[in-house]
Parts: structure tokens; C-alpha cells; sequence
């Protein structure tokens, strides 16, 4: 199968094409990232023809799509997901959804306990503890640094990398800091070929956006002379 995957929850746009073979095995075919946190939207679809060009496929090609779901900033968050379901769609396959931060843990290969966060903005983290790259221990939850209890444990992600100066020794190797497409489509593949449920490809908000809608308008009394 070949699958297209990419996530836009943090300040990185990454995309990449993977194929699997019958034997579960992960080929990747073409990857790219950039980090510019303001041009989600202008960065993505380009990226995504390239890569086929890259790759040598169509779109027609793809058997199914892979989104990141965050958590991550409500525009760039919304960027990934609006044009996986696009796709989706239009080429009609499925589309699959994946945690962010369990991308970004299954780059890491790690074989022991760590945690991954992300920035999640207002001098707060987006984290999640692993037993390892694959085994995500409890839900994804957002809180300040100082507050957060890591147990030790290594840092990775651009939180850690952010907070260093909070978390000490625990964040001096937090590489990688941002989610590779490569990593997300080979974890994508890897647990469909296992039967594994993925999550469903609808954003993960781990609190409620800046934006309000309004409410009504205050009357104005009008005086009369």
C-alpha cells in the first residue's frame, strides 16, 4: 500500500509517501520538511506534489492518507486536516489519523521510558510519557513546565528543547524536536498491517481555542432632547 502521510500541528510542515509490503515491511518513497510556524497553508500542498513527482506516483496512486491530529495550534492544526479529508475524498481511500506526539516518540526508537512534548504556546507543553517509541503510557495532556512532573525520565521534542532551562539535564538530548512524515507513515503502516484501530482524523484540542463567538450587542440608549 502506498500511503501518504503528513502533520501540521507544530511549527514544522512535514510530509512524506511510505508504501508497506505484504510482509509488513516499510519502503520510504519520498520525504520533506520545513519549519515556518505562519505558512501551514502555503507550504503544504506544494510540498505534497512534489513529493509525488518525487516519488513517481499520482495521487490516483495512494491507497490511503495519514494526518496528524495533533494536539497543536488551532490554524495550523486545521491547515493538515482540512486537506487530508480533501484528499481523502476526492481520491476516495481512507484516512487515518495519528497523535502527534506518537509520531513524534516512534522517531525517536527509543527502547526505555521518556517523555515527548511539543510547544503548546501560552508558556505551556503539550506531553506525553512513553514506556518506549511505541507504547504511549496514559493520554496526551497540556501543562506548564514548572508544574510538570517528568520523573526523571528524558525529554524530546521542541518543549523540552524550548523549557531547557526548566527541566536541567533531562533535556539535553531532545532531538528530534519536531514530527518526521516518515516516521508517522511507517507507524501509520505498521499498525494497520498489525490490525490496530488508528485514531479517527478529527482534531485533538486539549483546551478551548482564543476565538469566541460574539455575543449579542449591547443596546444603545438613545437620548432625546
Amino acid at each position: 500500500m502506498l500511503l501518504l502521510a503528513f502533520d501540521t500541528a507544530t511549527p514544522a510542515v512535514t510530509a512524506a509517501i511510505g508504501e508497506s509490503g505484504a510482509d509488513g515491511s516499510f519502503t520510504p518513497r519520498a520525504s520533506a520538511s520545513s519549519v515556518d510556524a505562519r505558512r501551514h497553508g502555503e507550504l503544504l500542498s506544494p510540498t505534497i506534489r512534489s513529493l509525488t513527482e518525487e516519488a513517481g506516483v499520482a495521487l490516483a496512486d495512494l491507497g490511503a492518507i495519514a494526518v496528524g491530529v495533533g494536539p497543536g495550534p488551532y490554524t495550523g492544526l486545521r491547515v493538515g486536516l482540512a486537506t487530508a479529508h480533501a484528499l481523502a475524498d476526492a481520491l476516495g481511500i481512507a484516512c487515518h489519523g495519528v497523535t502527534t506526539l506518537d509520531a513524534l516518540a516512534f522517531a525517536t526508537k527509543r527502547n526505555g521510558p521518556f517523555v515527548a512534548m511539543t510547544d503548546a504556546r501560552r508558556k505551556e507543553v503539550f506531553w506525553a510519557r512513553y514506556d518506549d517509541h511505541l507504547t504511549r503510557v496514559g493520554e496526551v495532556a497540556v501543562e506548564r513546565p514548572a508544574d510538570l512532573d517528568t520523573g526523571g525520565l528524558p525529554l524530546v521534542g521542541d518543549g523540552a528543547r524550548m523549557y531547557a532551562d526548566v527541566f536541567g539535564e533531562a533535556a539535553s538530548a531532545p532531538e528530534p524536536v519536531y514530527p518526521d512524515a516518515a516516521a508517522m507513515a511507517e507507524l501509520a503502516l505498521y499498525r494497520l498491517h498489525r490490525g490496530e484501530a488508528l485514531p479517527e482524523p478529527t482534531p485533538l484540542y486539549l483546551r478551548r481555542p482564543d476565538a469566541v463567538v460574539p455575543g449579542a450587542p449591547k443596546k444603545v440608549r438613545q437620548w432625546v432632547r
